[in-house]
């Protein structure tokens, strides 16, 4: 199907008077818009906004891939996705067009799929299957094929989706899929392209990819890869986010790698609620290089009884993590104990330092003091400066006594 060629002929497409610009391979065009009657469109499976969605209905559904099923069903199917993904960002536009119908075109391509505008259609469909009215979606439409011109349109799409004035309102999660699958994996764009898009700086990019890659780790360690809605329904994006910072902190390679299985290995049992304020503890025990290989060695025990408990159950699912493996409140509270046991000696040694710390700053304060500069004082800047320093020699006194008592 073509939808400028066929879908004009059978009167599904009408030409509007409205137009819509865009920036394609950095040229700017106004394009046309057009009325396309929703039969003739189909949801994009490659829409950053549900790519953990689109993991899990693959790993639930390994028999009937989406592709096989009808436009029909393959539409209801996406539609339940985009719906849950952000149910109240769906009635909120739904009423919007209720109201005063679409105001902003869409963009999809020239055989119906939808590159701009997927919750708009999804609206759009709600409101046909309500009133039994047929309904017409407003798009540009480009006469491009996604396979010979992917990187064009995820461009293009990156652009609209995350514009200067637009808030990105997705999962942080499903957009690290984006990332993954974008940059690393299908190697579609380059750090700096991504970052081009999005209109960020290509460290934060880096950062993300990072972040992802980490993800991508844990799902494999924990035998579930590439089952992405997993570290969404974790709501692993800031613990992520913490151990990439933490991991950067640790300079030994083989440290590093114990220390990202422990990690990962709390992530899954998620002994303590609140899996950021846990990982902020065991950043505290990193940060202090006294106690971290004891704290490692505690926590491996624990890992490895984590990682038996793996091969014993080799297709994890979210039941089977909600069922089977948090359901092992020792291993959790191993965890747990362990970290709260080392975070409190971290606290304490770093109670106990503080004072020196603060010595050692005060030191360096004083010690810059350029002498030469008292020649070029008068009386009164010279007589304030001795004040300070009587005053710091009683505070000095002070604490030589209370040190010696």
């Amino acid at each position: 199907m073509n939808l400028l060629n066929d879908g004009i002929k059978s009167k599904a497409v009408m030409l509007t008077q409205s137009t819509k610009k865009l920036s394609i391979d950095n040229h700017t065009q106004v394009y046309p818009v057009y009325k396309i009657r929703l039969d003739q469109l189909y949801f994009n499976d490659q829409n950053d906004r549900i790519a953990t969605w689109i993991s899990q209905y693959k790993a639930e559904h390994t028999d009937v891939a989406l592709e096989s099923l009808s436009h029909s069903d393959y539409n209801d199917i996406i539609q339940g996705f985009i719906i849950e993904s952000n149910p109240e960002a769906i009635k909120k536009t739904q009423n919007n067009i209720d109201l005063i119908g679409q105001q902003e075109a869409g963009v999809v391509l020239t055989d119906g799929r939808i590159i701009d505008g997927n919750r708009r259609f999804t609206c759009l469909r709600n409101i046909e299957k309500k009133t039994g009215k047929t309904q017409y979606f407003e798009a540009v439409i480009l006469d491009h094929d996604i396979r010979n011109n992917a990187k064009q349109i995820k461009l293009l799409e990156l652009m609209i989706q995350h514009g200067v004035d637009k808030p990105v309102d997705y999962n942080p999660i499903d957009r690290l899929v984006g990332i993954y699958n974008d940059i690393v994996d299908k190697r579609l764009l380059t750090v700096k392209e991504y970052a081009d898009g999005v209109n960020q700086s290509e460290t934060d990019i880096q950062r993300e990819v990072e972040k992802a890659n980490l993800m991508v780790e844990f799902l494999e360690f924990i035998n579930a890869p590439k089952q992405f809605h997993l570290a969404r329904t974790m709501n692993l994006n800031d613990p992520l986010k913490e151990l990439n910072t933490i991991l950067k902190q640790c300079k030994d390679d083989e440290k590093r790698e114990d220390l990202k299985s422990v990690v990962f290995a709390n992530f899954l049992m998620q002994p303590r609620g609140d899996m950021t304020r846990y990982m902020r503890k065991i950043k505290k025990i990193v940060s202090n290089a006294k106690f971290l290989d004891q704290y490692l060695d505690e926590q491996l025990g624990t890992t490895e009884k984590v990682c038996d408990l793996l091969e014993k159950t080799p297709i994890v699912t979210e039941k089977v993590i909600n069922e089977k493996i948090r359901t092992q409140d020792d291993l959790k509270e191993d965890f747990a104990h362990s970290t709260e046991k080392w975070v409190s000696k971290a606290d304490g040694d770093a109670t106990r330092n503080r004072p020196a710390q603060q010595a050692e700053k005060a030191y360096e304060m004083l010690d810059t003091i350029d002498t030469n500069i008292f020649k070029k004082l008068n009386d009164e800047q010279k007589d304030d400066v001795r004040n300070r320093l009587d005053q710091i020699q009683e505070a000095l006194n002070r604490i030589r006594g209370e040190l010696d008592a």
